[in-house]
């Protein structure tokens, strides 16, 4: 986009001018970022777009890379096991069954800790109405005696 209305030319497109508003937006919205970080990446690069468009997208690599569990170092997976609350040997699996994104991970060895709940939950309950059904029988027995 052309900063300057007058001058159409193309090396005048492929650079971003933060003073107009219009253009923070197009840019934002074909980048798939906000304001603020448009801001900050011509800020880091320079006004090029084709710049702009590459440190963006490194960005996003990096941020991704972040939320995938490396299981060739140590101290990855005692983290990922800690935060998931299961073996090193369990979390290995989880991985091996299912990638290596923390996300999916976490989805996988969520279920299994669910079912657990719910049966610990269904155990409970049974075992209430055992004991109402026993403090019934004895003011019954109380009311006869």
């Amino acid at each position: 986009m052309a900063d300057n209305k007058a001058k159409r030319g193309g090396s005048d497109r492929g650079l971003i001018a933060l003073s107009e508003a219009y253009e923070v937006r197009y840019w934002s919205k074909k980048f798939k970022v906000t304001p603020l970080k448009l801001k900050a990446a011509v800020k880091v690069v320079g006004r090029s777009a084709r710049k702009v468009e590459a440190y963006i997208k490194l960005q996003k690599h990096k941020a991704s890379d972040r939320a995938l569990i490396a299981l060739s170092q140590p101290y990855e997976v005692s983290y990922w096991s800690k935060k998931f609350k299961v073996t090193p040997a369990k979390l290995r699996a989880a991985v091996k069954a299912v990638g290596h994104s923390s996300k999916k991970v976490g989805a996988y060895l969520s279920p299994k800790k669910a079912v657990k709940k719910k049966k610990t939950v269904k155990k409970r309950a049974a075992g209430k109405k055992k004991t109402t059904v026993k403090k019934a029988k004895k003011s019954v027995r109380k009311r006869a005696t």
